[in-house]
């Protein structure tokens, strides 16, 4: 309808307890924006983080966000609420609930036969938070697909992907056109993947991919034309969280085209997405979380993307949706 919905985490000196995840929203296409619309701060020491916005096929917008005792009890939880009116400035949203174990950070995908495919990860690292409150996940640590056949209402664990060298995980799910599953996730040289052909109950082999870029979030989502739209690092020194380029791809992920720069500047990171039903993408990221803490926006097209050059029509970069005013640290 038009209406963006914008969200992050804050609070506290950097990653633990004190964050929280934040809500605000822009009725001029991201031109203003209000102030918090709403928090999720658990009490206690527990951290709200990685929040994630996803508009499902009966028109409802969900927020993700995870949940974990301290900065990490081994398993977290992958907690959601939802509203069946996104156009409206300040809509009711049902009671929270929470799905399964795991941190989910990019949107569900829905599959050909109408399942919703949710990417939940467990890290494989040691618990962080005090002994009484440590949790081993029943699900293991891995790259799970958490699925539902109706709708959300319920959710069940399908399988996960064991990737080398993941780090955060932090991955994607994509239907290829001939009905298989590809998975993308994060790994400490960059972008390692599997494959699925049996709705994701099982994975293949994890494989390091050819896909350039760093350790750090990327966003991949196909397009409204059937093109997947990737958004990555790709610095010159090939490790800097800098230089996020769009690119397309007409056949599945397997050539890339295009390239748009969104922003070459060191810091900028964690990409995120949505195509609006006129065609524009609006990108959401950070820069600098820790120094400039700006939440930005760009507006661009599929066209501008295989151009690799924006339209002085409708494009936009470095749009301010949150600029954090404390005092660094």
């Amino acid at each position: 309808g038009g209406r963006l919905w914008a969200t992050w985490y804050a609070g506290g000196d950097g990653e633990g307890e004190s964050n929280y995840v934040v809500l605000t929203t822009s009725g001029d296409d991201g031109r203003t924006w209000s102030t918090p619309t709403l928090v999720v701060d658990p009490p206690g020491p527990v951290r709200a983080y990685d929040p994630c916005l996803w508009i499902s096929p009966d028109g409802r917008l969900h927020l993700f966000w995870a949940q974990s005792y301290q900065w990490w009890d081994g398993r977290s939880g992958v907690w959601t609420i939802s509203t069946d009116d996104p156009n409206a400035e300040a809509p009711v949203w049902s009671p929270p609930r929470r799905l399964c174990d795991g941190i989910m950070m990019n949107k569900p995908t829905v599959t050909s036969d109408g399942a919703w495919l949710l990417p939940a990860a467990v890290w494989e690292r040691p618990a962080s938070a005090d002994a009484a409150h440590r949790r081993a996940s029943a699900l293991g640590t891995g790259a799970h697909v958490v699925a539902s056949v109706d709708r959300g209402a319920t959710w069940t664990p399908r399988g996960k992907a064991l990737v080398p060298d993941r780090a955060f995980d932090e991955h994607s799910i994509i239907e290829r056109r001939d009905g298989s599953l590809w998975m993308l996730v994060r790994t400490k040289h960059g972008i390692g993947e599997a494959d699925s052909t049996d709705g994701g109950l099982t994975w293949s082999e994890g494989r390091r991919s050819s896909i350039p870029h760093v350790d750090s979030r990327f966003f991949i989502r196909r397009l409204r034309s059937g093109k997947l739209l990737l958004v990555a690092h790709q610095p010159p020194d090939g490790k800097s969280r800098s230089h996020l380029i769009a690119r397309l791809s007409d056949d599945d992920g397997r050539t890339w085209t295009g390239g748009l720069m969104i922003d070459d500047r060191k810091g900028v990171s964690y990409p995120d997405g949505v195509q609006g039903p006129d065609g524009r993408i609006h990108l959401i990221y950070d820069y600098n979380r820790t120094r400039d803490r700006q939440i930005l926006m760009a507006v661009f097209t599929e066209e501008d993307v295989a151009n690799g050059l924006p339209s002085p029509l409708h494009a936009r970069f470095r749009v301010v949706v949150d600029q954090a005013t404390s005092p660094p640290k």
